[in-house]
């Protein structure tokens, strides 16, 4: 029942970030277009797109294969995918954690930046097994622990409380990934700085993006202003010279197999 709530929360926030998620989606338009070339060249398979959002790349698989899904927990990114993208994608409003398809029915899935919001991992990547056919390809990105240091940093200055998603590291992806009947091919790991204005900036980037909720957080509800000056104080330690702030994100891809023929 409490996982079932934190799904709901989670997709009212990114459904709530429908309309403003692309102008914030540096990081997301980076990591997926990093996962393009591990695409099969094959041209007739059927391609899932993993917690697609607002379509920004279930529009750019659409032009590569011949059936392409979308699915999302959110109702609003759906719509925003169907008024705005190939109208030829087929879009399911389910939850990742029980896909609505047949077993071994899939050739490709296709996942951007949406596996860390799913817990536990090993429940949604048995579901990913199943519905691949053998031989079947998973193409993933994810962050890792590292994901926003400078914010948990800052704000373990201020008070004891969770501010920010704990993120697996990329040893304990790799045990849950060995837990199904897949095979890593390739994986890569990089950490990408992005740039901010300002704390607020980066605040204002997270919200758009529907990337606020913290799974179990014990007070609701934005910090007080106290606690957010002091915390913008304690990010100013990482400020560069120029006056930019960075926020780092630790990035995990990888193309998994399915390995029981």
């Amino acid at each position: 029942m409490v996982l079932k709530h934190q799904q709901q929360k989670i997709a009212q926030n990114f459904g709530s970030a429908s309309s403003s998620y692309d102008v914030s989606a540096r990081l997301q338009r980076f990591s997926g277009k990093h996962l393009l070339p591990w695409l099969p060249n094959r041209h007739d398979l059927t391609v899932l797109d993993l917690g697609c959002g607002t379509g920004f790349f279930s529009d750019v698989l659409a032009k590569r294969y011949k059936q392409v899904i979308g699915l999302d927990l959110s109702k609003d990114m759906l719509s925003y995918t169907k008024e705005n993208r190939d109208q030829h994608i087929n879009l399911v409003n389910a939850n990742a954690m029980s896909l609505p398809f047949q077993d071994n029915s899939l050739d490709v899935i296709y996942s951007n930046l949406v596996i860390q919001w799913c817990q536990p991992l090993t429940t949604l990547l048995a579901e990913i097994n199943r519905v691949l056919k053998p031989g079947g390809i998973f193409i993933v990105s994810t962050l890792t622990d590292g994901t926003l240091f400078e914010l948990k940093s800052s704000w373990a200055q201020v008070d004891d409380e969770k501010h920010v998603i704990d993120f697996k590291s990329a040893e304990e992806l790799a045990t849950d990934f060995e837990s199904v009947e897949m095979e890593v091919l390739d994986a890569k790991q990089q950490d990408i700085s992005l740039e901010y204005e300002s704390v607020l900036h980066l605040a204002h980037e997270l919200k758009g993006l529907g990337a606020n909720h913290v799974p179990d957080k014990e007070k609701k509800g934005l910090a007080g202003k106290d606690k957010w000056r002091k915390m913008t104080q304690a990010y100013s330690d990482f400020q560069e010279p120029s006056g930019i702030y960075p926020a780092t994100y630790a990035l995990y891809s990888a193309m998994l197999v399915k390995l029981n023929f």
